[in-house]
């Protein structure tokens, strides 16, 4: 995973010239929105215990069947495993989040992730589901539109529109793991 400068120089390197005005534009912006990753990446990781339980949790209310004897969520064990899953695919969503760069969640996260579900047999609409809705809890906690439940208190102290860019690329990195599964 290259951060937002070094791929810069990597780019230019490649190409055999200098850093571009356009890829110094890109520089700017980036350390400009700085704190506005590193917030967002806080609202991740100060909650992501509660939105992967919660999206597990809305995943087993839509398919009451996963905790019964023989469901995919029975028993315990498997329903922490589903847990960590979720924490694990938000971690990644996390970093990527910050660095500005898919790659680590396309490298660590998601390369051989439906191939392990499969092998698992773990049923990979359950798992998108999951998914989807913590792709839904990340955005609301980061625009501040999750239903007057506060669980972080402002995004760079501004509010929810200031961050509607940054969410909308935290959403984009949750639509990767989806395709991936599918």
């Amino acid at each position: 995973m290259l951060d937002a400068f070094s791929r810069a120089v990597v780019s230019a390197d490649a190409k055999g010239s200098a850093i571009g005005t356009s890829d110094l534009a890109d520089l700017r912006k980036y350390v400009s929105e700085a704190n506005k990753r590193i917030d967002a990446t806080l609202a991740i990781t100060q909650n992501v215990s509660c939105i992967a339980a919660d999206a597990v949790a809305g995943m087993v209310c839509e398919s009451t069947g996963l905790t019964q004897p023989g469901g995919h969520c029975y028993p315990t064990r498997r329903m922490a495993a589903c847990l960590r899953d979720g924490e694990i695919i938000l971690r990644y969503v996390s970093y990527a989040l910050l660095a500005g760069d898919p790659s680590v969640l396309e490298d660590r996260c998601i390369n051989g992730l439906k191939e392990t579900y499969i092998a698992l047999g773990v049923p990979l609409t359950h798992a998108k589901r999951a998914v989807e809705i913590m792709k839904i809890a990340t955005v609301a906690i980061m625009t501040e539109t999750n239903s007057g439940r506060k669980m972080f208190e402002g995004i760079n102290s501004g509010s929810g529109a200031d961050c509607k860019e940054i969410a909308s690329e935290a959403a984009s990195y949750f639509d990767r793991v989806i395709s991936a599964l599918s």
